[in-house]
């Protein structure tokens, strides 16, 4: 089982705190450090020092790491025009050697667009496939050959796309609940299939769905990386895991039902759940980016016990 550490810096956390835990993440061994693509705080608090934006963070941290993977979960479709999103990818992923990922959804917290001026269209998924089939359409694009492309939503013409990402093919994350569009866009575009906060019964599900997509396109369903993403709250004891759900405010009950809560044999076991749904890829959602040690207690208790 493949660990990764995934961030939400739009809670509140300077590119200094992201820095540290990038770092950190690297020395630990883990295999990627991802963030999410917000500009608006969800919940109670003031976010401060305010938001970062996600891609100039990672090329921030694609000159101040060396190993580790870097992406989004996700960048939001509703941010970017496609033909730009390309462009800044392949840009970062030539700043860090071949490291980056792109995690791309189609966009939905409403009240981040309405605070910063953001257009929130309609038909967001219809705008999600046309943004999938641009960007890799302009990343497959021989040097010297151009691209073009005539949809609803985007038109591109006589494209040189240029420039191309340092590695052969960048990772796609495409993920989400969604019964049918959503494992059809994925068996078309991804190298990964990403399920948020679900349950390991709904794990299986998608899973199934997913596999069945990529099928009927003629497409292994094992040529696909499964993950899911769940908070982390791992405690030494029982004392700990209830002091680090404090000081995210969550309910411990809560979180050993919905997420990775529990001393390292109990996150071990519920881990174990996820596999045998599928999963052979976890984000652990660090709410508390403050606290180092919680990395450190995982790398050093949990993960040896995965294999």
């Amino acid at each position: 089982m493949d660990l990764r550490i995934f961030t939400e810096p739009q809670q509140g956390a300077s590119y200094e705190t992201l820095l540290a835990v990038a770092q950190a993440a690297e020395e630990l061994d883990y295999s990627g450090f991802f963030r999410s693509d917000h500009y608006l705080r969800m919940g109670d608090g003031d976010g401060l020092p305010g938001p970062t934006d996600a891609w100039v963070t990672l090329a921030g941290l694609a000159r101040e790491t060396k190993r580790i993977r870097l992406g989004t979960l996700m960048t939001a479709g509703t941010f970017r025009l496609p033909g730009v999103l390309a462009i800044q990818v392949a840009q970062v992923d030539a700043m860090s050697g071949g490291r980056v990922e792109l995690g791309l959804g189609a966009g939905w917290f409403e009240a981040e667009h309405q605070a910063y001026g953001i257009p929130f269209p309609e038909r967001r998924i219809d705008r999600l496939a046309e943004q999938l089939e641009i960007i890799t359409g302009l990343w497959r694009t021989p040097v010297g050959e151009r691209f073009s492309f005539a949809g609803e939503h985007y038109r591109l013409t006589d494209c040189p796309a240029l420039p191309k990402p340092v590695q052969a093919r960048v990772p796609v994350l495409v993920g989400g609940k969604g019964p049918r569009r959503t494992p059809a866009l994925a068996a078309r575009y991804a190298d990964e299939f990403n399920m948020a906060f679900v349950s390991v019964a709904d794990t299986v599900t998608q899973i199934g769905r997913v596999r069945a997509a990529a099928e009927a396109r003629g497409r292994s369903g094992d040529d696909l990386v499964y993950s899911n993403a769940l908070v982390a709250c791992v405690g030494r004891d029982d004392a700990e895991v209830a002091r680090r759900a404090a000081v995210i405010g969550r309910d411990v009950a809560e979180l050993k039902a919905n997420g990775l809560a529990g001393t390292p044999g109990e996150v071990v076991e519920r881990i174990a759940r996820y596999r045998e749904a599928g999963s052979g890829r976890i984000y652990l959602q660090m709410l508390d980016l403050h606290d180092l040690d919680h990395l450190e207690l995982i790398a050093a208790q949990v993960r040896p016990q995965l294999g």
